[in-house]
């Protein structure tokens, strides 16, 4: 039996609230153009972007990445995250609290989780993007999704930087 949790991060988003609901909602796969280091692509695998039922499917980078070193400190490798993949069902949207709701249905994340959902909500007023991942591992062992967090914080970044730098 795993565990079960969630995780839960709020940051600012500078370029508005509505700007980011409506880029994961109706255009995921413009996020690819935003974070390309971290987004490599959102294909459309059933329904339409931006409506409940509709399944899409990333195409991401993510996992730690070292610089190798030898004993007289000169670089002699480095590894980089992994690429992976993630196919989600989109649960729920809400126009008037710009929220979305997606459930994982496969996907890298299924190796380590029996179940993960990942809400997002912005705030018109105070423009702050909170991310909630609701999940149960596989096995006690399974580590929790912290660095997945970490990693929509800095996506969320990347896409503010993208915005601000527009304008």
């Amino acid at each position: 039996m795993g565990l079960t949790g969630k995780l839960v991060a709020a940051i600012e988003f500078r370029a508005g609230g509505d700007v980011f609901h409506e880029l994961v909602t109706l255009k995921p796969h413009h996020v690819s153009k935003t974070s390309p280091e971290k987004v490599q692509g959102c294909d459309l695998h059933e329904g339409e972007f931006g409506k409940v039922g509709s399944v899409i499917c990333w195409r991401y980078t993510h996992g730690k990445s070292y610089i190798l070193y030898d004993i007289n400190l000169d670089m002699v490798g480095s590894t980089e995250g992994k690429e992976k993949t993630a196919k989600q069902l989109i649960q729920a949207i809400d126009e008037e609290k710009n929220s979305i709701e997606f459930k994982m249905l496969e996907g890298d994340l299924m190796k380590l989780y029996k179940d993960i959902t990942l809400h997002i909500d912005t705030k018109d007023g105070i423009d702050l993007v909170t991310w909630t991942l609701e999940y149960e591992t596989l096995h006690d062992d399974v580590e929790h999704p912290i660095s997945l967090l970490s990693f929509f914080i800095d996506m969320t970044k990347d896409i503010e930087n993208h915005h601000l730098q527009k304008a």
